[in-house]
């Protein structure tokens, strides 16, 4: 291994992320490299890494090489492995197109959750087919402090409990994982949303994520909330024929959530590359024994 690592800094509404690209997939990351790379004290910082490897060259995305050349190989910033990150995938397509990997329009990327299609427009926000959501049956609670609420258990390739409260103050500090119950719901645990109205088709969000804590936004989140508050307010495009576009704010920003008739969910935001730079091989090394 070389003594140097290229790597990049990226956010989407301010989900933030270590990005290390790894074409040939030659750069080892167990879990202690990247919770070291993603420590924002000792290490760059981050919510998550964006490890960028070619599907073929991946042995969990081999089978999606024909549909997408890049595979979006995604880490919590705890070093767990996730099956999806929205915002992970703009600032993923975003760095494919700073490299010139991509131009504007439409690509595809392969991630543990499926191909996704991208479109990177020209005023730089870029869309992600997110695909369809689930809503798996069974009540779900989930609880800060003495307070509990019920929970739409919705899974966007990864699994979501939104929870509608009346203060978004209401979730707490959020740096521990809300209880739910039953536990049997979400065995390997689950990404929390809080939601409050701010206005017809409006919702303003925070969440736990799962193997990050509180984050600054979350794209599967926005879209699991999106979803469930459509739901509740009685829309549902596959009856109507008519899509549904649900704003949906979090703490680093603002997303659009559009389902479609077929189920598709489109989410629009955008994504920024931030800086670039070098990792000392010799220092991760050291932060991982």
């Amino acid at each position: 291994m070389s003594t140097r690592i290229a790597f990049l800094k990226g956010h989407g509404t301010e989900n933030d992320f270590v990005i290390v690209p790894d074409p040939e997939n030659a750069i080892d990351l167990p879990p202690a490299a990247v919770a070291a790379l993603c420590d924002r004290r000792a290490g760059i910082g981050g919510d998550g890494l964006l490890h960028v490897v070619r599907s073929a060259a991946h042995p969990e995305a081999r089978h999606m090489a024909a549909e997408a050349e890049w595979f979006m190989d995604y880490r919590n910033g705890d070093g767990s492995v996730a099956e999806m990150c929205g915002n992970g995938v703009r600032v993923f397509a975003r760095y494919l197109q700073h490299a010139g990997y991509a131009t504007e329009g439409d690509l595809t990327v392969a991630t543990r959750g499926g191909v996704k299609t991208v479109h990177l427009a020209k005023d730089g926000d870029v869309t992600v087919g997110m695909g369809r959501a689930a809503f798996p049956e069974g009540e779900v609670t989930v609880s800060v402090g003495e307070r509990s609420w019920p929970a739409r258990n919705v899974n966007m390739g990864n699994p979501h409990a939104v929870a509608f409260v009346d203060d978004l103050a209401h979730a707490g500090t959020l740096y521990d994982a809300p209880p739910f119950s039953p536990a049997s719901v979400y065995p390997d645990g689950v990404n929390v949303e809080f939601v409050v109205d701010r206005g017809p088709a409006h919702v303003a969000m925070r969440v736990h994520e799962r193997g990050s804590g509180e984050t600054r936004s979350c794209g599967t989140g926005a879209c699991a909330v999106a979803v469930a508050a459509a739901r509740r307010d009685g829309v549902d495009p596959a009856a109507t024929g008519t899509p549904a576009t649900y704003t949906v704010d979090v703490p680093g920003g603002r997303l659009v959530i559009t389902e479609l008739p077929d189920g598709q969910i489109e989410m629009t935001g955008p994504a920024v590359i931030v800086a670039e730079g070098e990792i000392d091989a010799e220092w991760l090394a050291g932060a991982v024994r």
